[in-house]
């Protein structure tokens, strides 16, 4: 009879991230399903989402260390190196984000500050009306969403690589490796 290895836990994500994480999630769903484009409800949900993201992006360099993007910065050589590796099949579980992932959130938080701005821009005297600026807020509002689908797919399909609940991670902030 062999020995049953015990799972692996290890706390991760702090409380600072979990709540960015799924508040972002909240005013993002809102602002896609339920807020009607313009109106006040809208543009509110868009100015807390980038308000959410300038707040991790300051607990991005004080925060713990898997919320700081020194862990995880997802440079050139450590992409390449990850993407090879999950291409032949010899990926190694990471910690807190692996480099993909690093580079899926910079992008996610990039697009909810570009929506945020244009959409404060599409408000202002300057800019009123600018049907530019409306078709930059939308391609921007759909490159969200390709993002965010592309986010979950993939946090799923990585849960099944890596063999740990990713999206139960983010709720208790423990990953366990099964």
């Amino acid at each position: 009879m062999t020995p049953t290895a015990l799972p692996r836990q290890e706390k991760v994500w702090d409380i600072v991230v979990r709540l960015f994480h799924w508040s972002l999630v909240a005013c993002v769903l809102a602002n896609l399903l339920f807020l009607e484009e313009g109106d006040p409800p809208h543009r509110w949900a868009g100015y807390i989402a980038s308000g959410l993201v300038l707040v991790r992006i300051v607990w991005g360099f004080v925060g713990s260390h898997h919320a700081r993007f020194a862990s995880f910065f997802p440079t050139p050589s450590r992409l390449a190196t990850h993407l090879a590796a999950l291409k032949s099949g010899r990926h190694e579980s990471s910690t807190g984000h692996n480099p993909a992932g690093a580079l899926m959130m910079l992008a996610l938080m990039g697009l909810v500050i570009s929506l945020g701005v244009s959409g404060y821009l599409m408000g202002t005297d300057q800019f009123w009306g600018e049907e530019w600026l409306e078709e930059v807020h939308e391609v921007l509002a759909t490159l969200l969403q390709v993002a965010v689908l592309l986010h979950v797919a993939a946090a799923l399909l990585m849960s099944r690589i890596e063999r740990v609940n990713l999206v139960r991670a983010m709720i208790t902030g423990i990953k366990t490796w099964r």
